[in-house]
C-alpha cells in the first residue's frame, strides 16, 4: 500500500479557500440582495403584508419608504442587504417579478384596448374582426359607440375648433377594456 501524501495545515487551508466565493462574488451578491431589497420596498403594502418577511426586514423596508435623504437611503439599502442574507429570497424574488409583469401586462393590455379604438374607429371592416374575436360582446352597444365617437370626432374636425376626444371616445376605450377583461 504507498504511504498517503501528508497534508499539512497550509494545503488544508488553501483547500477551503478555493471553496469559499471570491471577496469580488461576496459583493456582487451583497449588492443583487440589496436591489432585490429596493425593489420589494417598492411594492405595495398589501403585497409586502402577503410575504412572510421577518420581522427586522418589513420594518427595515417601511423605514426605508419613509428616508427621504440619500445617504439615508443608501445606509438604509445596505442595512436591508445585510438582513435579507437571513431571508428566504426566492419567495421574494418570484413576488418582485410578479409585480413587475403584473404591469407590464396591464399596460399591454392598455393598448390593445387602444388599437381596438382606433382601428374601430377607422375602419368598418374591424367591427366584423372584433365580433368573431368577441363573440359574446354587446355589439349593437358597440356600434352605437363608434358611431358617437365618429360624430364628436367629425364634430371637432370642423375649422376653427380645437381637435379634443370626447366622452364618447373615452367610454368607447372603457367598453373595449371591459370586454377585453371579460374574455381573459
Amino acid at each position: 500500500m504507498p504511504p498517503r501524501p501528508a497534508t499539512t495545515p497550509a494545503d488544508s487551508e488553501a483547500a477551503s479557500v478555493a471553496e469559499r466565493p471570491s471577496k469580488t462574488q461576496l459583493k456582487k451578491d451583497m449588492h443583487e440582495l440589496q436591489r432585490l431589497g429596493v425593489a420589494l420596498a417598492e411594492l405595495s403594502d398589501d403585497r409586502l403584508e402577503a410575504l412572510a418577511l421577518p420581522e427586522p426586514l418589513r420594518d427595515a423596508l417601511h423605514e426605508f419608504q419613509r428616508t427621504r435623504s440619500h445617504e439615508g437611503r443608501r445606509r438604509q439599502t445596505q442595512y436591508i442587504g445585510k438582513l435579507m442574507r437571513r431571508a428566504e429570497i426566492e419567495p421574494i424574488r418570484e413576488a418582485v417579478a410578479a409585480a413587475q409583469l403584473g404591469g407590464a401586462r396591464d399596460a399591454l393590455a392598455l393598448h390593445r384596448a387602444e388599437a381596438w379604438r382606433d382601428e374601430l374607429l377607422a375602419d368598418d371592416a374591424a367591427l366584423e374582426r372584433w365580433a368573431t374575436q368577441h363573440p359574446q360582446g354587446d355589439l349593437q352597444q358597440l356600434r352605437s359607440l363608434i358611431r358617437a365617437a365618429r360624430k364628436d370626432a367629425a364634430a371637432d374636425a370642423a375649422p376653427g375648433v380645437a381637435v379634443r376626444k370626447g366622452r364618447t371616445f373615452r367610454e368607447l376605450f372603457q367598453f373595449i377594456k371591459q370586454q377585453q377583461d371579460d374574455d381573459e
